[in-house]
């Protein structure tokens, strides 16, 4: 169907159609995207996970592109979390080598300069394979004073777990005697979370794709005041379209709500 409707030109008109539109409102600065729906979009075309997993990176890759090409400045994607690598095997370890691999190969494309941006891993990267940390601090160290786009991975990343280590960060300077228990506001939390670099740390829309509605632990202090879009497609088939249907949505929900 899809094949059909590209041929007789009705995506490309849509696409036009909702550019323009979503071009006479406020494009969001950040947004958050829960990678969902891998593993059902290769059962549903009867391919091998690991397809599904693929189609997926290259999502990401496209993702990038588009949001540059709309002016949105920082993106998040939520890749792993601390619970999967908790479920250790073979599809986790192939996903290890899968990330590698693409971020071997962001680090020596022109893209991550010409883009002139920052990439940073979000999560207890200490938990990853020593080589996929390596490829991560290599592209942290490269990319350190970009600044037009931010593109953080999360990955061996939990909301949870983020919080207690802020907690516990925030704890010792007490017990030390070096910050009075009532300075402690949401900034200074702000500043012991792991997006406390970012110009934004909270961001404006977070997309889950699948059909699931839930935030899995993603972003959980950062969220509070995200609009949150869910949609039913699966990751491995997103395309800009459905990334401009969101920010429709996001806009539609900040006119409705005056702020």
């Amino acid at each position: 169907m899809r094949s059909i409707l590209n041929a007789l030109g009705i995506y490309k008109y849509y696409q036009h159609y909702l550019l323009k539109e979503i071009n006479k409102g406020e494009i969001p600065k950040h947004i958050a995207v829960i990678l969902d729906g891998n593993r059902r979009w290769a059962k549903k075309n009867t391919y091998m996970q690991k397809i599904g997993h693929e189609r997926g990176a290259d999502r990401v890759e496209e993702l990038i592109d588009w949001c540059r090409e709309l002016g949105i400045k920082i993106i998040t994607i939520y890749g792993l979390s601390t619970e999967n690598l908790e479920k250790r095997h073979e599809e986790i370890d192939y996903l290890f080598e899968l990330m590698e691999n693409r971020l071997n190969k962001l680090l020596n494309e022109e893209k991550l300069h010409k883009y002139r941006m920052r990439v940073t891993g979000i999560g207890k990267l200490e938990l990853l394979p020593q080589s996929l940390q390596n490829v991560i601090q290599k592209l942290e160290e490269v990319s350190k004073n970009y600044d037009n786009i931010y593109f953080n991975i999360a990955i061996a990343y939990g909301g949870q777990d983020e919080l207690v280590e802020a907690i516990k960060k925030i704890t010792r300077l007490v017990k030390d005697g070096k910050l009075d228990i009532e300075k402690i506001d949401k900034n200074l939390i702000n500043s012991y979370l792991y997006t406390s670099y970012l110009p934004q740390p909270e961001p404006d829309l977070i997309l889950r794709t699948s059909g699931e509605q839930r935030l899995s632990g993603f972003l959980l202090w950062q969220s509070a005041y995200s609009e949150l879009v869910f949609m039913d497609v699966y990751w491995p088939e997103f395309r800009k379209i459905d990334l401009m249907r969101a920010i429709r949505i996001y806009q539609h929900r900040q006119r409705r709500y005056g702020v």
